[in-house]
């Protein structure tokens, strides 16, 4: 499932910028010539968008860790055979809102410790890993009060509160060592502008 393009991932936790990040990224390197497709998970594809809205909206049980995790990497495998491989395949530079790294957090360790059981599932159904993944370091309150202030329907996972948004902080930290050549982090703290410089140059750094 790989080829000549080149894939990037955001990750952070909730409200800590990284869709907007992915955007402005997106919008620099189209200014600069390149080819360019902006995706998200879960969704991207016309499959996966379906089951983004039975996970991500509806009371905060409505399902089970490992049911989700069954539903994100259904979701994933659709993303990946419909839109990032042949996008990839045909060159271009793929830039997308979460990928693995979120369900290894979120289901691998947040809601339970599934972690070997979403690296089993990964390794079988996806065998994909981003060439870069560009991790938006907030601190957990701070983002919180991001995530909660956009007012979306999308706020299942914001619902599980503020301890939650502190062990994924610490999680992706820690992704961050264990897969430190694909890694990057950034402070998201700061300036958008601040930051979206800071992202550009890492990602150009990178790019063929």
């Amino acid at each position: 499932m790989s080829g000549p393009g080149l894939f990037i991932s955001f990750e952070g936790i909730d409200g800590s910028g990284k869709s907007t990040q992915a955007r402005l990224l997106a919008e620099y390197l189209r200014g600069q010539g390149r080819d360019v497709v902006l995706t998200r998970e879960p969704g991207g594809s016309a499959g996966a968008e379906e089951i983004r809205r039975l996970v991500l909206e509806g009371d905060k049980d409505r399902w089970s860790p490992e049911t989700e995790l069954l539903l994100f990497t259904a979701a994933r495998r659709d993303h990946l055979e419909r839109v990032i491989a042949p996008a990839l395949a045909a060159g271009q530079v793929v830039i997308c809102d979460r990928f693995a790294d979120s369900t290894r957090m979120y289901q691998g360790l947040g809601r339970a410790d599934l972690r070997g059981l979403v690296d089993q599932l990964h390794a079988l159904m996806i065998g994909r890993e981003p060439d870069v993944t560009v991790l938006i370091d907030i601190a957990p309150d701070l983002g919180l009060g991001r995530a909660l202030s956009r007012g979306s329907g999308e706020a299942r996972f914001e619902s599980f509160g503020v301890d939650l948004q502190v062990r994924m902080r610490a999680g992706f930290l820690a992704l961050a060592e264990e897969f430190a050549w694909r890694f990057v982090v950034i402070d998201g703290g700061r300036e958008v502008a601040a930051v979206a410089g800071d992202v550009a140059r890492v990602v150009e750094a990178r790019l063929p």
